[in-house]
């Protein structure tokens, strides 16, 4: 018998939807190698690794290339094992000690809530070679603190972008989301999300960018709880409520593979 591994698909109830990313809960910390090969392997946007501490659990996130510093659906997926295997309770709160400082969970109804915390765009100068990646003129373009923030016109631009990934990959930034509008009374805005530098050339679903998008929605709509509809080709739905310094992702998680990783 290997370690356990859990593939679970996040900020949707459908499987084969939504986000996947792979949850491995460590015996002991392993070294970073090692969790390089695994998210390798396994070969999805984020492998999320566990230890478990006296208040609670240290966390890590690793895409395929690099190891990142705050991951929103891979962080619903960790909370989801936890409860789904019995090592929380019903009723437990998740707590998470990240890069990104102290993360939580909780269950509200079938819904998991993560505490997260914000991070508003800022006004920056358009990088060289990044509308042109796009094929568009942004309406409006910012920087949060992992990501560039670009605004278009309608919900059908940001649908029928087919970008440049080689262009987006020489930009000297973790990732960059496209946001409109929504044009549906469903959502209040949608979203597509590229990191070709980090090794994901589109994010089916990014809570973190929820971090910034949360803010910034709120400012323009004048209301600080909000749906969000990421429309990547699996797509997905984050509840958003902004308080402060925090933002509040909510989402549903469905397991769809449990295996062992033999060489452990």
């Amino acid at each position: 018998m290997g370690l356990r591994i859990y593939q679970v698909d996040a900020f949707t109830d459908k499987p084969f939807k939504g986000n996947p990313a792979a949850v491995c809960i460590l015996p002991e910390a392993r070294d970073e190698t090692w969790m390089r090969n695994v998210a390798r392997e396994m070969n999805l946007s984020e492998t999320a690794f566990l230890v478990r501490q006296e208040d609670g659990f240290d966390l890590r996130w690793f895409t395929p290339a690099v190891e990142v510093e705050l991951c929103g659906h891979a962080t619903l997926a960790s909370a989801h094992i936890l409860w789904e295997i019995g090592l929380l309770g019903p009723r437990e709160r998740a707590r998470f000690h990240t890069q990104s400082g102290l993360l939580t969970a909780e269950r509200r109804g079938d819904e998991i809530e993560l505490s997260f915390p914000a991070t508003p765009p800022s006004p920056t100068d358009i990088p060289p070679g990044l509308p042109e990646a796009f094929g568009i003129t942004p309406k409006s373009f910012g920087k949060s603190t992992y990501d560039y923030l670009v605004e278009v016109e309608s919900e059908e631009a940001v649908r029928s972008l087919a970008p440049d990934f080689g262009k987006l990959k020489t930009l000297e930034i973790r990732g960059v989301m496209v946001t409109s509008e929504a044009s549906s009374a469903a959502y209040d805005f949608v979203s597509r999300f590229f990191a070709p530098r980090a090794g994901i050339d589109e994010d089916p679903v990014t809570g973190s960018a929820h971090c910034c998008l949360g803010p910034f929605w709120a400012e323009r709509l004048g209301k600080n709880e909000l749906v969000g509809y990421q429309a990547s080709a699996r797509g997905g739905i984050v509840r958003v409520r902004v308080a402060g310094d925090r933002v509040h992702l909510g989402g549903r998680a469905v397991t769809v593979l449990r295996a062992d990783l033999l060489d452990a």
